[in-house]
């Protein structure tokens, strides 16, 4: 969608949007009619009715998403929320595991230092105990 052709809803008029006959979600501030993916929805209709017309970004990157979800919702997209409702993402369509973090690389160390660490000294105890 082109910047200034998106229309744009706020969160009060998309509440009453809640039904099988015009199901509407919010996902990452922006707004999808998935009123004909109900029946097509690989985890049943009832979880897309139980977040329409409301925000469903956490519960959708809960649910781990394949990336072909996440291109199949283009086709659904509707428009954004007002910039006045919407909310900052995290993780806006970006795994959460990104190698970017300096502390990430002290984890990685730690993950398998520790483990080896126990490994040695339980072999130390062992020889030391039994031979």
């Amino acid at each position: 969608m082109e910047e200034q052709n998106v229309k744009l809803f706020t969160r009060e008029e998309l509440q009453c949007r809640n039904s099988r006959e015009d199901c509407i979600l919010v996902i990452h501030n922006g707004v999808y009619d998935v009123t004909k993916f109900l029946e097509e929805h690989p985890g049943g209709l009832e979880v897309l009715m139980e977040l329409a017309g409301r925000d469903a970004t956490e519960p959708f990157e809960d649910v781990s998403h394949s990336s072909d979800a996440r291109a199949l919702m283009k086709k659904y997209k509707i428009g954004e929320l007002v910039e006045a409702d919407r909310t900052q993402s995290k993780a806006a369509f970006s795994p959460q595991w990104s190698n970017d973090q300096p502390q990430e690389q002290g984890n990685s160390w730690s993950s398998w230092a520790i483990p080896l660490l126990l490994g040695v000294a339980a072999t130390v105890l062992y020889r030391y105990l039994f031979l």
